[in-house]
């Protein structure tokens, strides 16, 4: 009987400290906004999301791997005959670090770069684009009556990792960290600043 209890005791003391580590085990990308702002040029794209890394990608970064974030946006034009063309597009890719020499985290892209004292901070500004450069590049002439196909998605670029991590990512489900792609229809004007927000669509 006491051998009962002692082990019902040691199973309820087991699972309290493997709930907690479950729960935050996963990463996760979850985009709650897209807007697009009209500037000189044409169009920028702003989004807001959340963005979780699970520990194993916590640890990869203070091993010194600079972990590479990609956002796109495409609007698709229709066609009967032929694949769906692809008439406006917008890419940014951040890199994400931490140096153990100044034990702080970077983002950076092509233009620009910040440096922050914790994670959480690094993640919040990654997961506001707004205000960077991001523009949407027009490939053919936007036409007022056609009903476009807009998509977005973020996620994490295993093809810029290492070589070594690359072979560690096959099959394994802690770097597979993606948001769903983002799928809505939409015409002109397209300076609508709600494209998205969660659950609008």
């Amino acid at each position: 009987m006491w051998f009962a209890r002692w082990m019902r005791m040691i199973l309820l003391l087991l699972v309290t400290m493997v709930l907690p580590t479950v729960t935050h085990a996963d990463g996760s990308i979850q985009i709650e906004y897209v807007g697009l702002d009209v500037v000189e040029e044409g169009y920028e794209l702003n989004v807001d999301a959340e963005i979780i890394l699970n520990p194993l990608l916590e640890q990869a970064l203070e091993k010194g791997v600079i972990l590479y974030f990609r956002t796109k946006f495409s609007l698709f034009e229709p066609r009967w005959y032929w694949f769906n063309k692809e008439v406006a597009v917008s890419k940014l890719r951040i890199g994400l670090r931490y140096s153990e020499l100044t034990r702080q985290y970077q983002l950076s892209s092509r233009l620009w770069s910040q440096n922050f004292d914790t994670l959480d901070e690094a993640l919040e500004v990654l997961s506001r684009l707004r205000g960077r450069p991001a523009p949407v590049e027009i490939n053919y002439a936007l036409k007022p009556s056609v009903d476009y196909t807009a998509t977005l998605r973020m996620w994490l670029d295993l093809t810029r990792l290492p070589k070594p991590f690359q072979i560690e990512t096959f099959g394994s489900s802690e770097w597979n960290l993606t948001s769903k792609t983002l799928q809505w229809q939409t015409r002109l004007p397209l300076s609508a600043r709600n494209l998205y927000e969660t659950g609008g669509l």
